[in-house]
């Protein structure tokens, strides 16, 4: 059931079809902007720069390529993912609460484990090409 009042707070709702999809990527290509001003973020872009092009030269199959360019891009998911709830969280209060804390170190730990996996499945395939 629709709230009556959903098409007063987001005019999204009640959009159908194309004009629905167009509206939805002006919003993603305006979250990407945003994602931009965070420093780890485009870190990790200007990286992807590099990585996603290297992951077609390293890779020998689709498989290894899409490995290698998906986990520079898992990185980049994890990361706008973070940034969204730490300022969802900013939102609220600058107050400090064990809630918001956990939040946050959460977030935290999802880009560290989303490196890690990157890190590994390129050392992985480093070594592969090179050593063995």
């Amino acid at each position: 059931m629709q709230n009556p009042h959903d098409s007063e707070v987001n005019p999204q709702k009640s959009r159908t079809g194309l004009n629905r999809i167009l509206h939805a990527g002006g919003y993603s290509i305006q979250g990407l902007k945003a994602g931009w001003g965070e420093t780890a973020f485009r870190q990790e872009a200007i990286a992807a720069v590099f990585l996603v092009p290297a992951a077609f030269w390293l890779g020998r199959n689709w498989v290894e390529t899409a490995l290698l360019a998906g986990t520079v891009l898992i990185v980049m998911v994890v990361e706008l993912l973070n940034t969204g709830i730490e300022t969802a969280i900013d939102r609220i209060g600058p107050e400090w609460h064990a809630l918001s804390k956990r939040a946050k170190d959460m977030g935290s730990a999802a880009v560290l484990l989303s490196l890690l996996l990157c890190g590994g499945v390129w050392s992985a395939a480093l070594l592969q090409r090179f050593c063995f």
